[in-house]
């Protein structure tokens, strides 16, 4: 394992001091503005201006990595986005905040292009599926425990801003010190919308519903916290505890799919969720313990949606169009992501903070009645025909290394054909 993550370690590290920093950041920025009165609908706003800041910088920042370089780039992707998380320490105008959000989730789509790329570049057919999942475990743990920083310093003030500002700008120390010369970045060219739909609809709802839900689900809920009248102790103890869960679910889930179809998996996991969802939603009162007990058995059921997502979509796709698939696939969660905190703050502004696990709650159960609509309308696939399940992430990161994922063809990005993004037919 060393040999396989030794020549990635300066990249990795880079990666941990990125992902601390967007845990604690993003969960401040949520209290933040719940303790300040801000409307869940506004709330909403800033995250969505986060996600349509990545998505638009995942397919425009490659032209500034190919001019100037990768340790340049990410010397500026890394300075930038500091420099708009110090700002949040210099203002308290929400409008200036989306702004800033939305900076700096365009200036870390280009950081996590370099990241990505670097990775894919130092990979070898034979390791690149420990490089994957080092990759995922650090992404996970540094994103999903870094927000319980906010149990050890004040939330009300600029301190742990510049906390996060620190851990940003550190990220570059460790690969401006690398030796390694700048990786060759291949261009991605992802499927289609249509060509994805007509490859499996099920994959696409799964991938959209993902970014449309579960991000929503994360970015309101130190809003639905605040509403409730929790304190900022028990958002975090949630956030780690669906972290927890992400990663005990990801093996079984697995294992189910891979031996037992996955669309049974789909509806009945997201059956399962949607239920889950719907209860705290009607339950108001509900004590903090039994909160806790129903937010993580409904986490063990809705965080693998990605995932299904890409294993459905990835059955009916050729091995070699399995990283265009993915990328298309990326985009379509970064569309759901973008529009779904505030389509969620908008239904937590009508009816109160139940609006975020009703919201989420029919999603949930929309995914598996769609899934079982479409059991009558194709064959499933064989057990036999079907490709391995992969865990990756979709709780408050993106997957975006479909490179390295062990299922498709590897190809070094030194022999990929140039080619130009295209992710809408």
């Amino acid at each position: 394992m060393w040999k396989a993550v030794q020549p990635v370690v300066p990249v990795l590290l880079g990666i941990i001091l990125i992902e601390a920093a967007l845990g604690i950041s993003g969960t401040l920025i949520g209290v933040q503005l719940a303790d300040r009165g801000i409307s869940a609908f506004l709330i909403g706003v800033v995250f969505s201006a986060y996600n349509v800041g990545f998505l638009f910088g995942s397919l425009t920042c490659e032209r500034l990595i190919n001019r100037v370089g990768h340790i340049r780039a990410f010397g500026v992707f890394a300075v930038s986005t500091a420099i708009a998380t110090l700002f949040f320490a210099m203002t308290t105008n929400v409008y200036a905040w989306t702004l800033f959000k939305g900076l700096s989730g365009y200036a870390l789509a280009g950081g996590f292009i370099v990241i990505e790329s670097w990775l894919n570049d130092k990979a070898s057919e034979d390791n690149r599926g420990r490089i994957f999942a080092v990759y995922m475990v650090v992404t996970w743990g540094a994103g999903g425990l870094s927000p319980l920083a906010l149990n050890v310093a004040d939330i009300e003030g600029d301190f742990l801003f510049k906390v996060a500002t620190i851990l940003l700008a550190a990220a570059m120390i460790p690969l401006a010190l690398t030796k390694v010369g700048n990786p060759e970045i291949g261009h991605k060219q992802g499927f289609g919308i249509r060509q994805l739909i007509q490859a499996s609809p099920t994959g696409v709802v799964c991938c959209f519903a993902s970014g449309l839900l579960t991000g929503s689900l994360y970015s309101l809920l130190p809003a639905y916290i605040a509403d409730i009248g929790l304190k900022p102790e028990n958002l975090t103890l949630l956030i780690a505890i669906g972290t927890g869960a992400a990663l005990i679910t990801q093996f079984p889930v697995g294992y189910i799919s891979d031996h037992y179809g996955r669309r049974p998996v789909i509806i009945g996991a997201n059956l399962l969720a949607g239920a889950l969802a719907l209860a705290i939603a009607f339950t108001p009162s509900l004590p903090f313990t039994w909160l806790v007990g129903l937010f993580f058995v409904m986490t063990l059921f809705n965080s693998p949606l990605y995932a299904l997502g890409v294993g459905q979509t990835n059955d009916y796709v050729d091995r070699k169009d399995f990283v265009r698939a993915a990328a298309g696939l990326l985009f379509v969660w970064g569309v759901g992501a973008s529009a779904g905190p505030s389509l969620a703050g908008f239904v937590m502004e009508l009816i109160g903070a139940a609006g975020l696990f009703l919201y989420t709650g029919i999603g949930y159960a929309f995914v598996a009645l769609f899934a079982l609509y479409r059991v009558f309308r194709r064959r499933a696939k064989t057990l036999e025909e079907q490709i391995d399940y992969v865990a990756v992430p979709n709780v408050q990161t993106v997957y975006g290394a479909p490179e390295l994922d062990p299922r498709g063809e590897f190809q070094h990005p030194a022999s990929s054909p140039a080619t130009k993004d295209r992710f809408v037919e």
